[in-house]
């Protein structure tokens, strides 16, 4: 139960739904209400296979590259803290690329919403991407890996309640209950983000001094 609530907590503080919800609202407020019902579906449905493929073949790029895990920790952990950041000064969506602009350009011309921006990247960001594959490398156990499969399947079902019910949300929150609930979340990942950091430096160091 520990380690569920450990991966579910870090999945859905990284990816950070209710920061997506201003994003879904803006390039689906024209769709009637079973349309938007379906993309928030198939965007959950693109998020979980990302989730799957990070974690299962993500270490197959580490070992093309020739990447250490410490320096994958490190990597991933600074673009946690920075996604952090970006929550806890209200600037998430510019730090995943969606400007005001650019959503409106979407709104007009983009047919097909639910893998890119949705799913890529404002939801299965780098930062959730590197830390699967992190997870991958560190529980290699059967029970730990069927553990993370349920916080996956977990937090998937939860985006698609998140964003099936956003304009319900929006409405209930308005957009400073949204921004007071990121920046929260936001001081959770960057603690995140330091964490990793923090453990790979420990174990360069501990792997120095025994050589």
């Amino acid at each position: 139960m520990e380690l569920f609530i450990l991966s579910f907590g870090a999945l859905f503080s990284i990816m950070n739904p209710l920061g997506t919800v201003p994003v879904f609202v803006g390039l689906t407020q024209e769709n009637s209400r079973k349309e938007k019902g379906l993309i928030a579906f198939w965007t959950s449905l693109n998020v979980f296979v990302i989730l799957l493929i990070s974690f299962f073949f993500g270490k197959y790029l580490l070992v093309f590259f020739g990447i250490s895990i410490n320096s994958l920790k490190i990597a991933g952990g600074l673009i946690i803290a920075s996604s952090g950041f970006a929550l806890l000064t209200g600037k998430f969506a510019e730090h995943k690329g969606m400007k005001r602009k650019k959503v409106e350009d979407d709104i007009k011309k983009r047919s097909e919403i639910t893998l890119i921006p949705l799913a890529i990247p404002m939801l299965a960001g780098p930062g959730t991407i590197s830390l699967l594959i992190t997870y991958n490398q560190t529980y290699t156990d059967a029970l730990e890996i069927f553990i993370f499969l349920g916080s996956m399947l977990t937090t998937t079902v939860l985006i698609y309640i998140i964003l099936k019910s956003a304009f319900l949300i929006v409405k209930k929150l308005g957009a400073s209950g949204i921004n007071a609930l990121s920046r929260i979340i936001g001081f959770v990942v960057i603690s995140i983000g330091v964490e990793y950091v923090v453990s790979a430096v420990i174990n360069l160091i501990q792997i120095n001094f025994n050589s």
